[in-house]
């Protein structure tokens, strides 16, 4: 029987899983929305949600709760001040899932996750490399 199990094991070690869960969570501070399957946004939410409270509640222990959650400095700021301050009259439920259909590849349920009030500008910011200028005419040549 399943009774009291925690969490759902997504196909990994525990070490993988923590892994995954920082980095999405890092991942979703950053951009305020991400998709991936069901499963992993289910797994998330939680997950996200003690982070926003720690976020909200300030203070160094929280700070270094947060830290050892997330391991990600720019996002622990952008946690600690911006979101805290976002979601200091919300009591829960900092997050959306929206399902998303399918996976063409494989039929995995696809979802959205995303923060509710979240800042529209914040989707694909800093996404990855970006050419410059000059990298472009190195690359032409």
């Amino acid at each position: 029987m399943r009774h009291k199990l925690g969490q759902r094991k997504l196909g990994r070690t525990s070490s993988h899983r923590i892994a995954l869960l920082r980095n999405m969570a890092a991942a979703l501070i950053k951009h305020e929305q991400i998709t991936t399957t069901l499963p992993k946004a289910r797994e998330l939410r939680p997950y996200l949600e003690k982070l926003i409270t720690l976020g909200k509640k300030g203070g160094l222990s929280n700070r270094r709760l947060a830290h050892a959650r997330l391991l990600d400095e720019a996002q622990e700021q952008k946690l600690f001040t911006t979101l805290a301050e976002r979601y200091a009259d919300r009591n829960g439920g900092y997050t959306r899932i929206i399902k998303a259909g399918y996976r063409a590849s494989d039929a995995a349920p696809l979802a959205v996750i995303e923060l509710v009030d979240r800042d529209t500008s914040a989707k694909g910011q800093d996404s990855g490399p970006v050419l410059t200028a000059d990298e472009d005419e190195f690359e032409a040549a």
